[in-house]
């Protein structure tokens, strides 16, 4: 792998430590990895800029191997560690305040994403690094539930332009985020993209109870999760960027859920998602970097829609996680529009788009004066040009 694929053994360490469960094999090829590794530098850097930090630290104390690490780099990953799971503890008080408020209203709210996965399969360990808690709410109840928080204290960060208020529901992945003390939550009610409300509807309606600080919270089924979390790693690929702790929730998923998720149901819910492509460019990283087993049927699918260039493009966030300029700007904004549903709606996130507040304006390009950002409007009508390339 590392002479096809020119990976160093710093980042062959990393990818390995990103799981949960290790047989013998494994933590042999792993304890060799640890005691070859030079540069400990470069590998405390890359787990930070990988989001990992916590839990490859978890994972070198859990297999003994921190005897092999210098001083300096265990303090530097305890610390994160501790930073981490001081950070989550504060998120789950926040959390359960803002369960209060809608549960209090009969608003039915399922954690997503890194809160969903620190609670039911990392462990509830700090070992889950996140900024902020998403959650999803039915379409019906997402307005009435910003309403609730922004009543109670949350500000929201500001939404483009007015053409943008009328359809606040249907732009981007979640509402506006909410902010309270430093505490972040983002409401979604949409999950697949347009069109594909009965997977939302599906995993909404199928997620689990749970309680956090005696607060009712849903968690989802790991089946229709994954299939989430993979579009929703496909959509930071879009923007050039990923990160190996999105990689390592499908592997955690996998570890713990396995029969759940890998059975012939996985396909089916992949096409009516119209993301067969994407979740075998998504899996076969799992299969040949991670070497997760797949029955021979899974096989063929990665094989049906084998892409040479997708374990490339893995190496490349691999060393490269984040700041990545986007190749492609047009392709991504036609794909966030034609995520809009209706025609009329689409007019107007492009009116928003192309005539956004003043104060967006001046946010934007750094313009003290409102005037001054006026002069800027311009490089905003240029986005038409992403509708013709």
């Amino acid at each position: 792998m590392k002479n096809d694929l020119n990976i160093r053994d710093e980042e062959i360490l990393l990818l390995g430590l990103c799981r949960l469960s290790f047989d013998a094999e494994l933590t042999v090829m792993l304890r060799a990895l640890t005691e070859e590794t030079k540069d400990w530098n470069f590998f405390t850097e890359l787990a930070n800029v990988h989001g990992v930090s916590a839990l490859v630290y978890s994972n070198l104390e859990k297999l003994k191997f921190l005897q092999f690490v210098p001083e300096e780099i265990v303090d530097q990953l305890r610390n994160s560690m501790m930073i981490n799971l001081s950070r989550n503890t504060r998120n789950i008080e926040a959390m359960a305040e803002v369960l209060k408020l809608l549960n209090g209203e009969g608003i039915k709210t399922v954690l997503l994403k890194g809160l969903a996965l620190e609670l039911s399969v990392y462990g509830n360990a700090g070992l889950r690094q996140m900024t902020d808690v998403d959650v999803l709410v039915s379409r019906e109840n997402c307005m009435k539930a910003r309403r609730i928080l922004m009543d109670n204290g949350f500000s929201s960060l500001p939404v483009k332009s007015v053409f943008h208020k009328a359809i606040l529901a249907d732009v981007g992945k979640h509402l506006p985020s909410l902010i309270k003390e430093g505490f972040q939550v983002e409401l979604h009610h949409e999950l697949f993209g347009a069109g594909k409300n009965v997977l939302t509807k599906m995993l909404f309606e199928s997620s689990y109870e749970t309680e956090i600080k005696e607060q009712k919270v849903f968690i989802p089924r790991a089946q229709i999760f994954f299939l989430y979390l993979v579009k929703h790693l496909y959509l930071h690929e879009m923007n050039n960027e990923s990160q190996l702790r999105l990689y390592g929730d499908l592997v955690v998923l996998i570890e713990k859920f396995r029969d759940d998720i890998i059975n012939y149901d996985l396909l089916i819910f992949a096409k009516q998602a119209g993301m067969e492509e994407i979740l075998a460019w998504r899996i076969e990283p799992l299969r040949d970097l991670w070497g997760i087993s797949f029955p021979g049927w899974i096989n063929d699918f990665i094989n049906k829609h084998y892409n040479p260039a997708s374990i490339n493009k893995f190496v490349f966030f691999l060393k490269s996680p984040k700041n990545n300029p986007v190749r492609n700007k047009a392709l991504v904004y036609r794909h966030h529009l034609g995520e809009i549903p209706g025609l009329h709606r689409k007019i107007l996130f492009l009116l928003g788009d192309l005539f956004p507040t003043i104060r967006f304006m001046k946010k934007r390009y750094n313009c003290r004066s409102g005037w001054k950002s006026l002069l800027y409007y311009p490089l905003r009508w240029g986005k038409l040009w992403y509708l013709v390339r």
